[in-house]
This record gives C-alpha cells, structure tokens and sequence, in this order.
C-alpha cells in the first residue's frame, strides 16, 4: 500500500512538468502581450530596471530570445536556458540576426540545467515561466540558483500570475468593455475550454499556476532571501518577485 501510494504522490508531481514541456516542444515564440519590437523593446526596459546591474546573467526560459537580445548590451556576458528546442533554434537565429556575441544557449530544464554550469552569475532571472513550476519545484530551483549567485547577486522572477488578480482578469475585468455578459460568455469559454484540454491530455489552462506572493515570500526567506514583489507594468494580474541576500 504505502509503494502504490508513493507511485501515485510521484506520478501526480511529475504529470504537470511533463504536460508542460510536450506543450511547449514544437513552440517558436513566447508568449508575450504583443509580439511587436516595440513593445518587446518597452518590456524589456521595464525588466533591466529591476534587474538593476550586473555584468553576468542566466536567463531561464529564454524561449526565441525575445528579451535577452534587448539584455545583451547591458550585460557582458548571458546564458539563455530552455527546455524547448524549437524555441532555442528561434533564439540562435534572432541572436545572429541581432549580432550578439556575448550570449550563450542551452537546451535544459529547472532540474538538468545545473548540472550544465560551470560558472556563477551576478543575476538570475525567469520571465513568464515560474507560473509552469509548483512551489516545491520553485524552492529547489532557488536552491540551485543560489549556488550559481555571485556575491550581491539577485534571482528575479518576471510576471508570476497574482492569484488575487488573475480571475478577475480571466473574467474580462480589466478590458474595456468589460461587463457581466461579458464575464459570463468568459466563464463559458474558459469551461469549453478545460473540458477539451482535459479530453486531449492537454494543460486546461494554458497560463500556468498561480503563486501567492506571500508563499514566494517564505520560500526565498528560506534560502536567506529577503523579496519585495511590484505588479508588472505591461500585465495587470502578474507581478515580479525580487530577491536579493538577507
């Protein structure tokens, strides 16, 4: 009994990762408001004020490329890490495209990418991707990261879905004709949507978990952390975990 219910407790932890990375395989381009420069230009502005520094960083979850290349000249050497091939090739020919010299690709997930290291960094950050991982995955990412952290480093994680503010948007609260019909036709959509999902073996929702800040919060105090979390400029219902050295 007690082996049949560890089997059931590991398959239940390890369906979600696997989900997410079929889902994002054959994947070229992340999931960003607008796919416009300019507004990947405006994003990616607002991220290096909070990343605030640095000579070195890893990026994980690189995805095509999208922000690092806008990171590049601030920095002088980058790591852009995923788990999607098909985004890294995205990412090597924006790269060449863009002529950056100083960034360097690995194909890896949150578990194998330490092993891939042989270098620390002054900032490690993830944008859009933390929302894909369980807290107890996110707590061994952060012990991980902290090995690979220079002294007065920061680990920043970009727009984590707010689970205070994510159903109000899924319900259309914050867009401009908003209104119950509307909030309606939405729930409706979205419950389409799952049972499809569901049916397909696929994720019912496409955006990932969200995490309450507070939880964040304790875990990175746990790693010697101390966080401070702002809403995103560019997403209403996400916000940005920053951590620095207690």
């Amino acid at each position: 009994m007690e082996v049949e219910s560890s089997k059931r407790i590991e398959k239940t932890h390890t369906k979600p990762k696997n989900i997410w990375e079929d889902f994002f395989k054959d994947k070229t381009h992340g999931g960003h408001r607008y796919s416009s420069e300019e507004f990947l230009a405006m994003e990616a502005r607002e991220k290096l004020f909070h990343l605030d520094g640095g000579k070195t960083l890893l990026d994980f979850g690189c995805g095509s490329a999208e922000l690092l290349t806008y990171y590049a000249p601030e920095y002088e050497q980058l790591v852009g890490v995923d788990f999607s091939s098909s985004m890294l090739d995205e990412a090597s020919k924006r790269i060449r495209e863009r002529k950056c010299i100083n960034i360097d690709l690995i194909l890896a997930n949150h578990e194998t990418l330490w092993e891939k290291l042989d270098t620390s960094f002054d900032r490690i950050t993830a944008a859009g991707v933390i929302q894909y991982l369980t807290f107890q995955e996110i707590d061994a990412f952060i012990a991980n990261a902290s090995k690979h952290l220079n002294r007065g480093g920061k680990i920043v994680f970009f727009d984590i879905l707010d689970p205070r503010l994510y159903p109000l948007w899924k319900l259309g609260v914050f867009a401009p004709n908003a209104g119950l019909l509307k909030a309606v036709y939405r729930v409706g959509c979205d419950f389409r949507n799952s049972v499809f999902a569901t049916l397909k073996n696929r994720p019912r929702n496409v955006y990932g978990f969200s995490h309450n800040p507070y939880k964040f919060q304790e875990i990175a105090n746990k790693h010697g952390f101390e966080m401070r979390y702002v809403q995103s400029m560019y997403y209403e219902y996400k916000y940005h975990a920053i951590m620095s050295r207690a």
